[in-house]
């Protein structure tokens, strides 16, 4: 999205179930900066997982840039 570059990352938990983790990086080579979530949310799937934690990174990335 623009200048930022969002990934979900969800991880597997003990229980099953599924952490929803995003990761939002912008910039490049020494001045890359990467800002990680995690979400207290517990999700069944790890596709559930992505999907929320993607949704969440755009809507920060929204957030982010409209106050620019």
């Amino acid at each position: 999205m623009g200048k930022y570059r969002i990934a979900a990352c969800p991880s597997p938990l003990d229980c099953g179930r599924f952490a929803a983790l995003v990761s939002i990086a912008s910039g490049s080579g020494r001045g890359t900066t990467d800002r990680v979530m995690r979400f207290h949310d517990l999700f069944a799937t790890h596709d559930a997982a992505a999907h929320y934690a993607l949704a969440q990174g755009i809507v920060w990335v929204h957030e982010t840039t409209r106050t620019q």
